[in-house]
Parts: C-alpha cells; structure tokens; sequence
C-alpha cells in the first residue's frame, strides 16, 4: 500500500481558529493523511478526545499510525461526514467542541494512480472515495446518456464546452467502452477547441471534478454535513471548513448565512415575530486564504478558502 500523504492546507488557520482546549472533544470529518488531526491531537492532553472520520480505510489506517504518539483518547469511524450524528451517537459523544472539513481530494488519492482520480496519469476510471461505494468513473462515462453527462458536467465542472465534451464521449464509446483516464483525458481534449485548450487550467480539469462529484455525490452530502456539524456543536464550539471549488463554497456560505439570520419576516416589520433565533455566529467575515509562502510549498492551496463558526 502506497504511504498516505497530504500536505495540510492552512493548517496554522486552521488551529488557531478552532481554539482548542486541552480537554475538549474535536472531530476531522475528512481524516484523509491526519495533518490537521496531527495538529488537533498535539493540542489535547489525556482528558482530550479526537475523532477521526474518513470514508476511505487506507487514509484510517494510515492516520491511525501517524496519531498513535499523541496521548489523547482517539477514535475512528469510517463513514461519509453526512453521518456525523450517527457516528457520534456510536461512541456515546453527544456534542464536541469542534471539528474541521478539508473538502479536498487527498493528495494520496491524487497521486495513487489506482485510484483514478488524476487527469496526469493513466488509471482506471474509478474516483470512489470509498472503495466499497457501487458507482464509478467508469459506470459514469459509459453509462450515463449524453443529455446527463452534460448536465453533471456544466453544473459540477462548471465546464463551458460540456455540451460538446459530452457528445464526444457518447461518440467514442459507441466504438468500444473509455477504459481509463488517458482515454477520457483524450476524447476531451479533442472535444475542446485549440485556442481554448492553450488558455486556463488543464482541460479535462473540470470535467474531472464533475465526475467525482458524482461519483462520491459530493455536494448533496456536503449540504447534509454542514448543517448536522452545526448540530453537533457544544456552545462556543467551531466549525472550520475548507473549500476548494465555487460550488461547495457556495454551499458552505450558504448555509452559514441562513443559520446566522434564520428569520422569515417581511422585509421591513418593525419587530420580529417568527421567532427563528440564531444558533451560531460567523469567526470569519471573507474566507481566509493562503499566503504566499504556502503557496510556494503547496500550489493546490491556491484555490482554498477557509470559513468559520461558532455555536451560540
């Protein structure tokens, strides 16, 4: 098995918004190589609790390893982030006094080429977070008919050529199955102009992204978790979360917003009678973002954005 990697972004952020108290109780939803749970733990002591919760049971095993030395109580969950409360619920915990998401892909996913996450190498069409899930890359790019691929594509990927990306697809799989990424990386090349291809990111980029969001049906658990991670908040417990793409920050703003201002009231009532209180309050007013020094060490910081609350 190939060492589980990850370089932690905003990590300093990160500690020092959570506040942590020694003793406190402190989830990371999306364990993945343990960097930010390495810096969580370094900060509890014996009366500490930490759990780590990943979809993926190799980023569990690793981070199980890489934790060890720290002396505070720690369990693992292997299960989506969605199911925090459930998750919680199995350990006998009934809140915590924080937790963070990282959103991104882990640097082991993307390096492992098993794991078909990566459009710079060749793979199989995979992309599952959890190995175990039904659905893969494959089953999507094959399966899905062309007026899906384009919606998941446009609106996932955020892709200005999915129509044609996706029409590309349908016609190539018509002559045999897309097998791999280098075959998929291929067909999107060609569907994509010249002159659009020399400008921006690499092109199979965003379609790459919309796959996985599919695949691991990304968003719809993120809007689950952000609200069930507010739940389970001890007062003046936090929440940070680190996003990587418009989509998800959207969601995790989103979300945020209403929480903080939950009343219905007409615009212009003088006093408010729905009586919808707020249960948290936002740390941080614009995301914080790398510095340069980061960036220089870790160029997938680039695009993180980093947003936190506290319970009320």
């Amino acid at each position: 098995m190939m060492e589980f990697k990850h370089t932690a972004v905003l990590l300093d952020e990160v500690i020092q918004m959570l506040n942590i108290k020694a003793d406190g109780i402190y989830t990371d939803g999306t364990l993945g190589g343990g960097g930010h749970a390495s810096a969580i733990c370094a900060e509890l002591n014996t009366e500490g609790h930490f759990v780590g919760i990943d979809r993926d049971k190799d980023a569990l095993a690793a981070a199980t390893r890489r934790l060890e030395k720290y002396p505070c109580r720690k369990d693992y969950v292997q299960c989506n982030y969605a199911d925090i409360k459930q998750a919680l619920a199995s350990l006998g915990i009934d809140s915590i006094d924080g937790a963070v998401l990282d959103l991104g892909v882990s640097s082991f996913q993307l390096d492992n080429p098993e794991r078909g996450f990566s459009y710079m190498q060749k793979a199989p069409l995979d992309m599952r977070m959890n190995v175990d899930d039904p659905l893969t890359a494959y089953d999507v790019v094959n399966n899905y008919t062309e007026k899906e691929l384009t919606r998941l594509i446009k609106t996932y990927g955020e892709e200005r050529w999915a129509m044609r990306i996706a029409a590309f697809i349908v016609a190539a799989r018509k002559e045999k199955p897309v097998e791999d990424t280098e075959e998929l990386v291929d067909i999107i090349k060609a569907a994509i102009p010249a002159a659009a291809r020399r400008e921006g990111p690499h092109p199979a980029k965003r379609t790459f992204q919309a796959i996985r969001i599919e695949v691991n049906d990304e968003l719809n658990r993120l809007k689950t978790a952000v609200s069930e991670f507010c739940d389970v908040l001890a007062p003046g417990g936090r929440l940070a979360i680190i996003s990587f793409h418009s989509l998800e920050d959207r969601i995790v703003k989103d979300i945020f917003a209403a929480r903080c201002n939950p009343c219905t009231c007409p615009p212009g009532l003088p006093v408010c009678v729905c009586g919808n209180k707020a249960d948290i309050k936002k740390v941080t007013g614009k995301p914080i973002t790398a510095g340069e020094e980061e960036l220089e060490e870790n160029p997938r910081a680039r695009s993180a954005k980093l947003r936190v609350i506290e319970k009320l």
